[in-house]
């Protein structure tokens, strides 16, 4: 770090900030859909660097709109560089609004530079005894560094005295104007001398001195001996002397800039809490907003005398919109009678558990307490297992329980939860079967926008509510401190408790509206999602069975094979490394054994990922093992292992959990473990599957929608040569390959179906023709004729497509053939890569989602059979577009018609839903 002195200045290139920020860090939106990314990147640049250097003196400058006197100058400066886009321009005031809220003087001066301004700034506090430290990545402002100026790039780590310039440049820091002068600067487009590079600029610099003397002293330089082509050099010179004097000007910062405040009083100033505040909550900067409550956003050195801000209270008296005058905790039998009567009187009420798990395990958890919200502002926590050592009596669980069974278990009366999945599991453990659950804010958040953020309490709250939670961290405490629901003092949990039923509450009062003013999203919520719970809870509940001498055999044979390939791998490498770490692989593949670089990662870094050692896998046995050993490394730490440990010790089965309100198109997802991305594909990944058994006299039955992606575009499209060939049951790759390659379906090789099948799914994801020819290892101009002759044979299909792209732009979302809605922020981005990529997903979105939904359907449809009928048959898993069962062998063939019946009928298409049914005895070896 460097040390200031007790006079210093902080001088921070805001618009290099800017820019730094806007492509390096990832393209964020707020919930009304507004970009923030460059906001986030810029905002956190400062802050580490206040946090760095904590200095009374700072100033943080932006380049002006409009020209400066460079542009009159020379009417091409900067003229190559693209208009500013448009989601970046707009973050321009609201990045300005949080820095002056943070107590920064924020200077923007018309007609001049950013750097001119610096500049200026610089040399008048240098000039009276101030130190001055220049936060830039602008190679400009080595011109400016003397003894008591220094620059520095907090991104970069780097540090520029007078010696670094020296060293880096070749010159010293009263030559870089001159040395800019003679080599240009592409980015400004600063002409320089042709035919002058770094070195040649260095040289004649280094031995003739400024470029005013250069040019006295021209006649010198074709003696120079130790210049290369030293008189072409001369001539080059005596052609561009104005050239060169003209970029010299260009070159030049100025430091004599009227400016209406002195460097003296650039005083930081205490931050305003309650604007910081108002403006994070709108730019959805919630670890910002938990940081803001902390009292973290100080950068001043604090006194014995430093009142601490007045935060908390300013806090509070926004926070008082929510009146917390009924919250109650329930302590007597008759106080809960009380609350029962009001509960049915009202016929609607939120309702959520408590365990004494930390991470709310359904299967282990003892219920701690309950809480009710009957009406905004009234709610109640009822205590019934906190056993902390200063613990009041409270009501016998079982007493509490009897009273609220019939409540709990009477359909007429209508509950509100949040991730109702988690309460539904935790009764049923006490013979209570939760029903009328009629509204889950976590879905009703979900399925009116599934984009816009996170779908948790307290992210919900802040979105719709304008209101900060009680943060359940603060009372529990985190990681290895971290305190169960029981041993918390009631007085302590109890307002977090009453509150979130009460927000709850207050949340379905706002989106259930919402929903309601769009039919069809409400017929997902009523139809899909809600029913959907139980049927979950039953499959987490169900587990699967394990074969765990399986997996510790896996084990050990994977250490042995991870060794081999390290050992492999050093002999190849002809040294030894960490297969595991990024940067080595980046110095051996591309510095010592110069393999090419194929791709780049955020921060400029040659890529070694999975996609570009598949690559170069092809040609370089070296970076075959790396892949090799990462697949396995990957696989034996996330399942192999992991899965042993997951085994729960009395049911001996793994119980995963799904999530309804994570992925963006609508599919489940799942974790712990993680079910959908375990990888097939290799051999490796399949023995994972094979671990996964079925009880004795059971076998497991796969039902495996097929091609289901594809009829859904023949049923959206509605294009006839798709919906023929699926009508007519052919093989969708098989007739995709004879329409491309124009031959006989009979004739179809299976290289040509394999094609066939990249292209269908590759178009449906909104692959590219280098992407296809990249899948394909083909030319890209055979890729091209592919997907030209695939659209000349399905028209209808690119027509979709194009009509997709059409509607996501202009109404800003599209939507399944349910009408789930996917939004698309960026679809209108200025972004190109940014664009793209929505589009993509535009396309792929509605089949994706109603695959999803589809699905959703069946497993529905086929619970109810099973709750009916009650056959030997559990469901037990869900994955992309299977289902999986455990079903006693004596009735397979019967149960096999039923789930095929019930799967295939649950969504009319225009084309036949088809289900391929496997059975076996574990989920690898199913026929």
């Amino acid at each position: 770090m460097v040390q200031m002195a007790e006079k210093q200045l902080l001088l921070v290139d805001g618009s290099f900030y800017l820019y730094r920020a806007y492509h390096a860090f990832p393209p964020l939106t707020n919930h009304a859909g507004e970009p923030t990314g460059a906001i986030y990147g810029v905002v956190n640049m400062l802050k580490s660097l206040l946090m760095q250097y904590r200095t009374s003196q700072i100033a943080v400058v932006f380049d002006a709109y409009g020209k400066t006197f460079r542009d009159e100058l020379f009417e091409h400066y900067k003229s190559h560089r693209p208009i500013m886009p448009n989601d970046l321009c707009c973050q321009i005031s609201p990045l300005y609004e949080i820095v002056r809220a943070m107590g920064l003087p924020l200077l923007v001066v018309t007609g001049v530079e950013s750097d001119d301004v610096i500049g200026t700034l610089a040399r008048e506090a240098a000039c009276n005894g101030s130190n001055v430290l220049i936060s830039t990545g602008d190679k400009d402002m080595a011109q400016l560094v003397s003894s008591q100026i220094t620059l520095i790039n907090t991104i970069s780590n780097t540090v520029l005295g007078p010696k670094e310039v020296q060293l880096k440049f070749g010159v010293p820091p009263e030559l870089i104007i001159d040395y800019l002068a003679l080599i240009g600067d592409n980015s400004d487009n600063i002409p320089g001398v042709p035919g002058v590079g770094k070195k040649t600029a260095q040289l004649l610099l280094q031995q003739l001195g400024s470029l005013k003397l250069l040019y006295q002293n021209l006649h010198n330089v074709s003696h120079l001996s130790n210049l290369r082509g030293a008189k072409q050099v001369a001539a080059k010179l005596e052609q561009n002397r104005e050239v060169a004097f003209l970029s010299y000007q260009l070159a030049t910062i100025k430091t004599n800039v009227t400016l209406d405040i002195p460097y003296h009083q650039l005083i930081v100033k205490e931050p305003n809490y309650k604007a910081l505040m108002l403006l994070f909550r709108r730019y959805d900067f919630k670890r910002w907003i938990i940081q803001l409550e902390l009292g973290k956003w100080r950068w001043l050195k604090r006194s014995k005398h430093t009142i601490a801000p007045p935060f908390t209270k300013q806090y509070c008296k926004e926070s008082e919109q929510l009146s917390k005058t009924c919250y109650k905790v329930i302590y007597q039998i008759t106080e809960l009678e009380q609350w029962i009567t009001e509960i049915r009187r009202v016929g609607l009420f939120a309702f959520n558990t408590e365990t004494s798990i930390r991470n709310r395990d359904y299967l282990t958890g003892d219920l701690v307490g309950l809480c009710f919200a009957v009406q905004p502002g009234k709610a109640a926590y009822l205590p019934i297992g906190h056993n902390d050592l200063n613990a009041p009596n409270q009501l016998d669980c079982r007493l509490v329980l009897a009273a609220l069974k019939p409540v709990l278990e009477d359909i007429t009366i209508a509950k509100i939860g949040h991730n109702f999945k988690f309460n539904y599991h935790v009764l049923k453990r006490y013979n209570i079967n939760l029903v009328g659950m009629i509204f889950d804010t976590m879905l009703e958040s979900y399925v009116l926008d599934s984009v816009s953020g996170k779908h948790d309490i307290e992210s919900l709250a802040e979105h719709y509510l304008k209101y900060t939670t009680i943060k359940l961290d603060k009372i529990v405490g985190i990681k290895r401190n971290q305190l169960t629901f029981n041993q918390i003092p009631i007085k302590l949990i109890a307002p977090y408790a009453a509150e979130y039923a009460d927000i709850m509450l207050r949340l379905h009062h706002k989106l259930w509206p919402r929903l309601k003013e769009v039919l069809d999203l409400q017929k997902i919520f009523q139809e899909i999602e809600v029913p959907l719970i139980p049927v979950l809870s039953r499959l987490e509940k169900t587990g699967v069975m394990i074969d765990q001498n399986m997996l510790m055999t896996y084990s050990i044979e994977f250490t042995k094979r991870l060794w081999d390939l390290e050992v492999a791998a050093y002999k190849l490498a002809k040294q030894p490394f960490n297969l595991s770490s990024t940067k080595q692989l980046q110095l051996l593949l591309y510095e010592k054994h110069k393999l090419p670089i194929l791709k780049k990662t955020p921060r400029g870094a040659p890529s070694t990922n999975e996609e570009v050692l598949v690559v170069l896998a092809q040609n370089y046995p070296l970076a075959k093992l790396i892949l090799e050993y990462r697949c396995l490394a990957k696989l034996k730490s996330t399942y192999i292992d992991k899965l042993q440990l997951m085994i729960n010790k009395e049911s001996k089965r793994v119980h995963t959990s799904y999530h309804q309100a994570i992925t963006t198109t609508g599919r489940l997802s799942s974790s712990s473990p993680n079910l959908q991305n375990i990888p097939i594909r290799y051999e490796v990944g399949r023995c994972i599957r094979q671990a996964f058994i079925a009880p004795p006299d059971f076998s497991l039955v796969v039902a495996d929608y097929s091609q289901i992606e594809l009829r859904i575009l023949a049923h959206i499209s509605r294009d006839p040569g798709l919906l023929s060939a699926f009508s007519a049951g052919k093989d969708i790759h098989s007739a995709t390959a004879a329409e491309v390659f124009n031959i006989s379906l009979d004739d179809v090789t299976q290289d040509q179906r394999q094609r066939a099948k990249a292209i269908n799914f590759g178009l449906i994801y909104g692959m590219s023709a280098f992407g296809l020819a990249r899948q394909l290892s083909v030319p890209l101009n055979e890729a091209q004729k592919y997907i030209k002759f695939y659209f000349t044979r399905y028209p209808y299909v690119l027509e979709y497509m194009e009509r997709i792209r059409k509607q996501a732009r202009e109404q800003g979302y599209v939507s399944t053939i349910d009408g789930r809605r996917l939004y698309l922020p960026e679809i209108n981005s200025c972004n190109y890569m940014r664009k793209r990529s929505a589009e993509r997903a535009a396309i792929n979105a509605p089949m994706q989602g109603t695959a999803a939904d589809i699905i959703k359907r069946a497993m529905i449809a086929i619970d109810r059979w099973l709750q009916k009928e009650a056959p030997p048959v559990c469901m037990i898993m869900q994955v992309h577009d299977e289902l999986v069962f455990e079903v006693q062998r004596n009735v397979v063939e019967n149960a096999t018609v039923n789930i095929r019946a019930l799967m295939e009928s649950c969504f009319p298409l225009d084309v036949p839903l088809e289900v391929n049914i496997k059975i076996g005895d574990n989920w690898d070896k199913v026929e």
